[in-house]
């Protein structure tokens, strides 16, 4: 008789983890693994900020980890710059050219001609920070991090003193939650998931302030649509009418305000009418926002990244976080104002990025001016020599950098050798001379911290890479070697690296961290609400910052800095609409994509289908442009093609393209980027991604 023979299923185990990725949740994950590959991704509900939930695009995981386009082995290039000829080269002959190319830079302009790059791809703080070892033992050119928060940032330091807030958790506590310029639904869904607990627990309100009817403000309670770049107007406005309408709690401005009586004055001809006619919504919405929150003692901020996109968005993140301090909200569990956590954590990085031996007189290079720096503009590469060797780990300037006119232009200089660490063979490894095949988070050792929470979170190697992966570490350290740099961490591995950084912070041993998998390192109450004071040596609340003195990491100030208001205002220097550009762009982030990670993935792609502009309805009529119409968008930086949706979630004179397709995603070859500007925003420098005027045509 014959018998049937199940085949073998091999088992499956849990692996417990932290997402890598650009992203302020750094979701604490349990990992299925079976027969040495990763499988179902889910949130773990043993961490509360995470609460059992992550974004869909990290939910299938495994389709990134396991897809067979996945970089396995090292290559050389064979042909042109760009046209993607490489054939297949050993480690050992991958890592000599590089060592000797960037002798090669040395010898003919001195260190400062070697540029390492990198950015957000991981949040690992060995596999991203290691870099940076490398340049200190070297006196390479140094990396001044950008693109991301630096607006931001400081327009909230700028009043508070210190980049901290309540316990982001709180939000489920409020009864009036603000989600203002950021759209978690999409980009980080774990703010959701405490908001949504206030509305059903305690019947909170929900208020969203974004530039377009994002996934977000569909489930908002008060949608507030403004115009891009006019948040400082109407945080002006709002806290005219809690002046004006004695919601202002003066007795904490007393205490805990540099001076409430100079705000106030200045506020009186800031109404909501001033305000309406900036930002385009109507002065009863203002009213009824302001009224809102002066009525709600427990209203949580939920302030994010939109305000890092903008040529004002510190001052307009500034002007957001005195609401607040006007109303006294910093007083209450569940009120007060939250952007990001990142001065909690006090890492000791001496070791992982050898900030023993950092060499004082090494210039200190823009991120988000690689193309001016790469086409050789003289106060770009601070008056020093071009850069002619590259490193880069853990980003694509060739697609996520602006002006990418630009950029394409410096990438494609014969004099300039670059070597690219990835993945997946980007748009920046496509124009690289060696390539070298990386890591995935399952597939070495790191630790994680939350920007937008407060947990320390490990993330062990769980399976072996594909082929020849290897990781950051590894080639750093290999690098090292062969450049004869010096420094105690090239000895170390990256478990080791996690065990001195925890023990050199106070947070236990690796081990320790290894049993318990994550830890709660929020501050208290007090602490955490800036009831002990704000972090100034008087402990106030700065309602008139001083901008040449915000208390951030930079080289230099940037921008106009020297003109930046005096008082919580809207600042007017933005990308205004002009007759020949008339409408003002937002390169808003896709749901299944984040940044230029998960382009790749078939269930990304198919979910966001192609790159898009949303046109209003009315704006798209007048310009002779239908539904899927292919339009031109023009800035003064470039041109690109997109497809026009047609989308009435948007104030007239507005257009936002979702994503950073990959440039070779659009028709003709060029992405978003090309549209938008590097120069510096004050006052410690950014990149206003949404902040363009444009033109758009049939093409």
């Amino acid at each position: 008789m014959n018998q049937h023979i199940s085949p073998t299923i091999p088992p499956v185990r849990t692996g417990y983890s932290a997402c890598p990725h650009d992203c302020p949740s750094t979701c604490a994950l349990e990992i299925d693994i079976s027969g040495g590959r990763i499988g179902r991704v889910r949130g773990s509900s043993a961490n509360t900020f995470t609460a059992g939930v992550i974004c869909a695009k990290v939910a299938r995981y495994a389709e990134r980890a396991n897809h067979p386009d996945r970089l396995t082995q090292p290559l050389r290039r064979v042909g042109p710059k760009g046209e993607g000829a490489f054939a297949p080269i050993s480690w050992d002959e991958a890592l000599d050219e590089i060592a000797e190319a960037f002798r090669k830079a040395e010898r003919a302009h001195g260190t400062e001609a070697v540029w390492p790059y990198y950015y957000a791809g991981t949040m690992g703080l060995v596999m991203r920070d290691g870099i940076n070892r490398l340049t200190h033992a070297k006196g390479y050119s140094r990396f001044f991090s950008s693109i991301c928060v630096n607006p931001a940032w400081s327009g909230l330091l700028a009043g508070t003193g210190r980049l901290a807030g309540p316990d982001p958790r709180e939000m489920a506590k409020a009864d009036l939650v603000v989600i203002w310029g950021t759209n978690p639904v999409a980009t980080q869904i774990n703010v959701m998931t405490h908001a949504i607990r206030a509305r059903k627990e305690r019947g909170a309100k929900i208020a969203v302030v974004d530039v377009y009817r994002s996934p977000t403000m569909e489930q908002a309670d008060i949608p507030v649509l403004i115009r891009p770049g006019t948040d400082g107007a109407l945080a002006c406005a709002i806290m005219h009418v809690l002046f004006r309408d004695g919601f202002a709690d003066r007795a904490y401005l007393a205490a805990f305000a540099d001076d409430a009586a100079g705000l106030e004055a200045h506020l009186r001809t800031r109404d909501p009418e001033w305000a309406a006619h900036i930002t385009g919504m109507p002065v009863t919405e203002i009213e009824a926002l302001a009224q809102a929150i002066g009525r709600t003692p427990k209203t949580f901020i939920r302030a994010g990244y939109g305000f890092t996109r903008s040529r004002n968005g510190a001052v307009a993140m500034h002007a957001v976080s005195c609401i607040p301090t006007v109303t006294g909200a910093w007083q209450h569990e569940g009120g007060g104002l939250f952007h990001s956590n990142s001065a909690i954590y006090r890492w000791n990085k001496q070791m992982v990025e050898g900030r023993d031996i950092r060499g004082v007189t090494s210039r200190e290079l823009d991120q988000s001016r690689i193309g001016d720096i790469l086409t050789g503009d003289p106060e770009a590469l601070v008056g020093g020599p071009p850069v002619t060797a590259m490193l880069i780990q853990n980003t694509n300037p060739v697609s996520v950098a602006p002006d990418q006119e630009k950029v394409r232009r410096g990438f494609a200089r014969e004099d300039l050798f670059v070597a690219v660490h990835e993945q997946f063979m980007t748009e920046t490894a496509r124009m690289a001379d060696i390539v070298l095949p990386a890591t995935m988070f399952t597939e070495h050792d790191d630790l994680y911290q939350g920007g937008g929470n407060q947990y320390v979170i490990l993330g062990p190697k769980l399976v072996e890479p594909p082929g020849e992966c290897r990781s950051n570490h590894e080639v750093i350290c290999a690098l090292a070697k062969r450049l004869d740099a010096e420094h105690q961490g090239f000895r170390m591995s990256p478990r080791e690296h996690i065990d001195w950084m925890l023990q050199a912070t106070d947070r236990g041993t690796v081990e320790e961290l290894e049993e318990k998998r994550f830890l709660d390192i929020q501050p208290d109450f007090e602490t955490a609400h800036y009831l002990k004071g704000f972090s100034w040596p008087d402990g106030k609340f700065r309602l008139k910052p001083n901008w040449a003195k915000v208390p951030y990491a930079a080289p230099a100030k940037f921008g106009p800095y020297e003109t930046m208001p005096q008082w919580p205002d809207h600042w007017a220097v933005i990308e205004e609409a002009t007759e020949d550009f008339p409408f003002r762009l937002v390169t808003s982030p896709a749901r299944s994509f984040l940044n230029s990670s998960f382009t790749e993935t078939p269930g990304s792609i198919a979910r966001e289908k192609r790159p898009e502009l949303m046109v209003h309805p009315e704006d798209a009529a007048a310009h002779g442009l239908g539904e899927g119409d292919l339009a031109r968008v023009t800035s003064e930086r470039g041109a690109v093609l997109l497809h026009v949706r047609l989308f009435d979630g948007l104030r007239r004179g507005v257009v936002v393209a979702e994503s950073i397709w990959p440039n070779r995603s659009h028709q003709g070859g060029r992405g978003i980027n090309s549209l938008t500007g590097s120069d510096p925003v004050a006052p410690v420098g950014g990149a206003a991604l949404h902040d363009n005027r444009v033109r758009i045509e049939r093409a």
